[in-house]
C-alpha cells in the first residue's frame, strides 16, 4: 500500500486497537495467478511474541486451498471513509478522499479441530457476551457444532509485516482541518460523521500529548 507520510501510521497498539474495531476484513491470495479474495470476520491475537490473524470460512471456499502453495497472503481491514470536497479548504485545490486502512501480510495455515473450536468460542465470546440472551459455543447443542464443524475450514495467519495509513487531512493547516470536519458533520452520510468523529478524536489525543 502506498502511504505518504504524512499518513503513515507507526503506532503498533494504536493500529491493533483499530483492527479489533473493524475486524471485518478481506483476505487476498492468488490462484493460478489469479487474486481471490473473501469478506470475513477475523480475530487478532498474540501468542508469545508473535501476532496472528485467525478465521474461518466455508469448506466449499477454494481459497483455503491456496495457502499451502501461497508464501505470503494479504489481509485488509478498512475503517471509515469519506469524500472531502476541496470547497471546503481556504485557497484553490482538487478534491480527495480520507480513510483509515490497515494492511498485514503474512503465512497462513490451517487450524486443526480443536484449533477451530477455540477460535469459535472466542469469537463468539466477542460479538455475544455483552447481549441479553448469548448464543455461546458452550450453549448450542453437540450436534449442531459437529454438523457446522463440517462445512468449515479454519485458518491462522501469522503476521510478518504491517502496513497502516490514516489519511484525515493532517497535511492541512488548522482552519482547514476545523472547516472539513465541521463540513463532514453537515453531510448525509454516517461514513462522513464516522470519519468527522476520527479527526476529533485526533485533535484531543494531540492536545493531550
Amino acid at each position: 500500500m502506498f502511504i505518504p507520510k504524512h499518513f503513515k501510521v507507526s503506532d503498533f497498539e494504536e493500529i491493533r486497537e483499530f483492527v479489533q474495531h473493524n475486524s471485518f476484513g478481506t483476505l487476498v491470495t492468488t490462484r493460478k495467478g489469479r487474486p481471490i479474495a473473501t469478506h470475513l470476520p477475523l480475530q487478532l491475537v498474540k501468542e508469545e511474541e508473535d501476532y496472528y490473524i485467525t478465521g474461518h470460512m466455508a469448506y466449499g471456499n477454494p481459497q483455503w486451498r491456496t495457502f499451502e502453495a501461497s508464501e505470503e497472503v494479504l489481509v485488509m481491514f478498512q475503517g471509515p471513509h469519506a469524500y472531502i470536497s476541496s470547497s471546503w479548504y481556504e485557497h484553490e485545490n482538487v478534491p480527495t478522499w480520507n480513510y483509515q486502512s490497515v494492511h498485514l501480510y503474512g503465512s497462513a495455515r490451517i487450524l486443526n479441530e480443536e484449533e477451530l473450536k477455540q477460535d469459535l468460542t472466542s469469537l463468539m465470546q466477542k460479538y455475544e457476551s455483552h447481549r441479553e440472551n448469548p448464543v455461546l459455543w458452550e450453549k448450542l447443542s453437540p450436534s449442531l457444532l459437529e454438523k457446522e464443524l463440517k462445512g468449515i475450514v479454519g485458518f491462522k495467519i501469522q503476521v510478518k509485516e504491517i502496513q497502516a495509513a490514516n489519511k484525515l487531512s493532517q497535511n492541512r493547516n488548522e482552519e482547514d482541518y476545523q472547516n472539513i470536519v465541521t463540513k463532514l458533520y453537515e453531510e448525509n452520510d454516517v461514513n462522513s460523521h464516522q470519519v468527522a468523529k476520527v479527526m476529533e478524536n485526533k485533535i484531543k489525543k494531540d492536545i493531550k500529548q
